[in-house]
This record gives C-alpha cells, structure tokens and sequence, in this order.
C-alpha cells in the first residue's frame, strides 16, 4: 500500500515513516510505505514553521519519500493518507481536498478544536465516502490495553489519568496536549460523559468528568515537575495502577498497527461518535477552565 502524508510539521512523521519504511526497525509495522508527502504548515504558527524544513529533509534523504507541492498530488499518488498537520484548525480545510479521492484518512491529534467543526467534518467525510480515523496513540499504549483485558476485576467504575499539560495559545488550551489523557480516558470509560468541571491554576489542572450512569473519570494535568502518563483505573473488585512510560512496544507502532488496518478495511478502530464526544469534552473542559463553572455536554 502506498501512503501518503499532508503534513511535515510533526515529529510523528519521522516515527510513523520509519516504523513503517525500515524493515530493521525492531517493530516495523507491515502493510504499506510513505512514499510521497506533501510539507504544508501554519504560518501564523511558530512551532509549525520552525520543524517543517529538518523533517522534510529527514522523510527525503532518509526515507527517499517524494516531496511534492500540493494535497493533491499526495491524494492522487497514494492509497491511503496520513493527514499529520501539527495545527488542528487546518484540518477541515485539508479533509475539504482529500474527499474528492475518497481514500481513508487518518487524522492525527487533535482532529479539530471545536465540537461544531468536528461534527462538519464527519458529516462531510460520510457524505463523500470517505473513511476517517483520528485519536491520540496513547489510546494504545500496551500497559494500558493489556489492564483493560483483565477479566477478574468486574466493571470498570472509574478511572484516573494523569500526564503533562503543557497548553499553547495558538491550540485552545487543553486541545494540545490534555486530548492525550482525555482519550485515555475514554478508553477506559467509553463513551457517556454528561458534564465536566475543570480546577486550574498556573502548574497544574483537574479535569474531572461525570458520567450518565455515575461513574466518574478525572484528568491530572502538569505542567512543573512529573511529566509521565499514567492512569488509575478503578474496578468493582481492585485497582490497577497503569504505567504508560514502562513499555515493551512504543505506542506510535500499536497505534500504527490499528492505523494500517483502518486503510486496509475502512473501519475506523475508534467510532466517530466518540471522537466527536472526546472533541466536545475537551471544548467543554476548556470552557469550565475559563467560566469557572460545571459544563453540561
């Protein structure tokens, strides 16, 4: 399979393409190669423009990826599309050019920084067939997958997850880095959140969700001191204690994985109403950081 990628502004371009082009690398994914590109970035977004040249460099020199000059071409040359664009509010404009090809697309985090944008995009994804998939990798970090299959513990009645919040202005607050906990969050949870109460101050946040049927999530974010991802996650009969920084496979090869079986088959691993929910919580979170008031979802 020939994939594409629309977007060099990303350290998970080099990741994803050498999983996926070095046959040395110890967990190659198999299934496809990046084989052309496409740079783009954010003008009005420092962080953008500052890593595009060295990574398109990387993807060419290293990898013998095809730069070209438009989404089109990448479209066109290609069997399937990472749409990896660091900036989230690039992303429907991007989609709006990719649907016309009706090849599956998987967007990186964050898919989009509103609710209404997100439902625009699925929406316009549905109506010209066109397979879309998008979540954090941290959804698919081994030690947190593996507690999820215990079977001896009962129900999952709640869950607590924690990780670094570094927040950036051109990305709305916790769209940038606390979606990684949130979609851990809705990983263990699933699907149901009814409101949201964010606790902010200058180092650290608390995002703690409430559920339909009473169960209840929180969100730790840091920004001095630990930086590590983790999760607690409560069962009827105990508590696990996940820890994602201790590894056997990196999460960028188990998210690829579920990646490259989207492009083979089209199904999206995570439904999109759930990716239009976590995008809706993340909004919602933002809004109770700033109004200082529960949110209803």
């Amino acid at each position: 399979m020939k994939i594409g990628i629309i977007g060099l502004d990303t350290s998970h371009v080099l990741a994803f393409t050498k999983l996926l082009n070095d046959p040395s690398e110890r967990y190659h994914v198999q299934g496809g190669k990046v084989v052309i590109a496409f740079p783009g970035g954010s003008p009005n977004f420092e962080l953008s423009m500052s890593r595009i040249d060295g990574f398109t460099r990387e993807l060419r020199d290293s990898f013998d990826v095809e730069i070209v000059d438009s989404i089109e071409e990448v479209a066109h040359e290609s069997d399937a599309i990472l749409l990896e664009s660091v900036d989230g509010t690039v992303h429907h404009e991007q989609l709006q050019k990719l649907v016309a090809f009706k090849k599956p697309v998987f967007i990186d985090k964050p898919f989009s920084l509103s609710s209404k944008v997100a439902i625009a995009m699925i929406q316009l994804a549905e109506g010209n067939q066109t397979p879309i998939m998008s979540t954090s990798a941290l959804r698919y970090a081994e030690n947190l997958t593996n507690v999820l299959r215990i079977s001896d513990r009962g129900r999952v009645i709640g869950a607590d997850c924690f990780g670094p919040m570094e927040l950036l202005d051109k990305q709305q607050g916790f769209f940038w880095y606390g979606i990684h906990m949130i979609e851990m969050l809705f990983t263990i949870l699933g699907q149901g959140a009814k409101s949201v109460t964010t606790i902010t101050d200058k180092e650290h946040d608390v995002i703690t969700g409430v559920w339909k049927d009473g169960r209840i999530g929180t969100v730790r974010g840091n920004r001095k001191g630990n930086a590590q991802f983790g999760a607690l996650i409560h069962f009827e009969n105990g508590t696990e204690y996940v820890d994602i920084n201790l590894y056997q496979k990196p999460y960028y090869a188990s998210l690829l994985e579920q990646i490259m079986d989207f492009f083979h088959d089209g199904i999206s691993r995570v439904p999109l109403s759930e990716t239009k929910e976590v995008i809706r919580f993340v909004e919602a979170a933002n809004e109770s950081s700033h109004y200082r008031k529960t949110i209803i979802i």
